[in-house]
C-alpha cells in the first residue's frame, strides 16, 4: 500500500490536474478568447453550455440527498441557490439566459435544449450519474475544477469585451458573479477533500474524480469544435447557425 500523502502534497497533485487538463487549454476556448469565433459558433457554445449550467444544480441536489451531515448540506445548498436563484429572475441560470439573448438566441429555444449536441448531453448526464453513484468524497472532489475557474473567468471577461460586440456588463454578469462565488465554493470543497481523504487509496480516488470532471468539460468542447469549427459536421437535430435562434 502506498504511503498517504500529506495534505500539502495531495493538494499539489490536485492542482497539477488543472495545470495539465483544464479546458482553458482546449483549441475551441483558445479561439473564443482570441476573438476567432463567428456569431454562430459563439451561439453554439452558449447554447450547449446552458445544458451544463442546468445540470449543475441537479448534480448538487443529488449530492445533498446523500449527505447525512447537516453542516455539509447547509453549505452545499448555497450552490443550488447560486444557480437556481432564491426567486424568479435571479441565479446563474438566469444570468446565462441573459447571455444567450445577448448573442442572439431565443430564450425559450435555449431552455428547451432542443439543439444541444448529443455529446454535450452524454457528458453532462454522465456527470450527474457520477455524483449520484460514487462516494460522497469522490462526488465532492469532482467539483474541484472550481480551483481553476476564477482565472479562466477573468481571462474570458477581458477577451469577450475586447473581441465581441455582444459583451457588456449585463451579458457577462454570469462570469463576474462567479469571480466571487467560485472561490467561496472551492474553499469549502477543497478543505473537505483534503481532510476526509485519509488514505492513499481515497486520495487516488479523488484525483480520478477530478480527472473525470476535466474530461466532462473537455468532451463538450471537443464536440463543439468538431461540429462547428473543423470538420464542421453538425449532428442531425443539433443547432445550425442561421436556423431558429
Amino acid at each position: 500500500m502506498s504511503e498517504t500523502w500529506s495534505q500539502a502534497e495531495f493538494e499539489r497533485h490536485l492542482r497539477k490536474i488543472g495545470a495539465e487538463r483544464y479546458h482553458d487549454k482546449h483549441p475551441f476556448h483558445i479561439r473564443l478568447h482570441e476573438g476567432k469565433l463567428d456569431q454562430g459558433q459563439v451561439q453554439a457554445w452558449v447554447l450547449n453550455r446552458f445544458y451544463y449550467q442546468k445540470s449543475i444544480p441537479l448534480k448538487d441536489a443529488s449530492l445533498m440527498g446523500r449527505a447525512e451531515d447537516i453542516a455539509l448540506r447547509r453549505e452545499w445548498i448555497t450552490r443550488i441557490i447560486d444557480h437556481d436563484g432564491a426567486k424568479p429572475g435571479e441565479g446563474g441560470i438566469e444570468r446565462w439566459l441573459i447571455l444567450a439573448e445577448g448573442v442572439g438566441l431565443d430564450r425559450s429555444y435555449v431552455m428547451s435544449c432542443a439543439g444541444v449536441l448529443p455529446a454535450t448531453r452524454f457528458a453532462c448526464d454522465a456527470y450527474i450519474r457520477f455524483v449520484r453513484e460514487k462516494s460522497l468524497l469522490e462526488a465532492i472532489a469532482s467539483s474541484l475544477t472550481e480551483l481553476f475557474a476564477p482565472d479562466l473567468h477573468k481571462t474570458r471577461i477581458a477577451a469577450l469585451l475586447e473581441h465581441y460586440p455582444f459583451a457588456n456588463d449585463k451579458t457577462l454578469s454570469y462570469f463576474r458573479k462567479r469571480l466571487t462565488q467560485a472561490p467561496d465554493d472551492v474553499e469549502f470543497g477543497l478543505a473537505y477533500v483534503l481532510r476526509e481523504a485519509r488514505s492513499r487509496e481515497q486520495q487516488e480516488l479523488c484525483l480520478a474524480a477530478l480527472r473525470f470532471k476535466t474530461d466532462v468539460l473537455w468532451t463538450q468542447l471537443d464536440a463543439l469544435n468538431h461540429a462547428y469549427v473543423t470538420p464542421g459536421l453538425i449532428p442531425p437535430g443539433a443547432f445550425a447557425p442561421g436556423d431558429r435562434r
